[in-house]
């Protein structure tokens, strides 16, 4: 059920996913998300955030034994991926979650969007690249990929998508070393 509402955050949005969206869409009784997330749609959505979260990670330190400029590439082609798979459908539920609520769901997205300008930094400067300018561009990396996708799904074209990441691929070749 949380990978479901993960994937309908990432489509619809926070407000357009219901309980209702999730349990059509998982095959789940319906009784066993009440079940399971007695705290609402809010429980179960922190829960989506946070796993769809782990899973990035996951394939940012997958990256391992990369160079900058790989590590950049490989994270924005998990993006690319994304997009083309799913005909622009599906962009990000961090980012959903981010952009139509406030209070606890947004601050769980924000410290989530910082784990993974953590693990990006962290595989840069595994690298060699100076922690700093590793903490730097990871930020920048994610947040111009974040902005990357939400105008390609917009325009239904990847080809701001990929003028964002031929920068950044570019501009992380580029990396000082320690």
């Amino acid at each position: 059920m949380a990978d479901t509402a993960a994937r309908l955050l990432a489509e619809r949005g926070y407000q357009a996913t219901s309980f209702s969206d999730v349990i059509a869409a998982s095959g789940a009784p319906r009784g066993s998300i009440y079940h399971h997330f007695p705290g609402g749609k809010d429980e179960l959505v922190e829960l989506a955030v946070r796993r769809q979260a782990d899973r990035v990670i996951g394939l940012v330190d997958g990256f391992a034994g990369e160079t900058p400029a790989e590590v950049a590439a490989s994270f924005i082609a998990v993006w690319r991926r994304t997009l083309v798979a799913t005909d622009f459908a599906v962009g990000c539920s961090l980012l959903a979650v981010t952009a139509s609520t406030d209070g606890p769901l947004r601050d769980t997205a924000g410290t989530l969007f910082g784990g993974w300008i953590d693990a990006l930094a962290a595989r840069l400067a595994a690298t060699g690249v100076d922690a700093a300018a590793a903490a730097s561009f990871a930020t920048t990396l994610l947040a111009a990929i974040e902005g990357a996708v939400a105008i390609a799904r917009a325009q239904r074209s990847l080809a701001p998508f990929d003028a964002v990441a031929a920068r950044l691929t570019s501009d992380a070749a580029t990396l000082v070393r320690d």
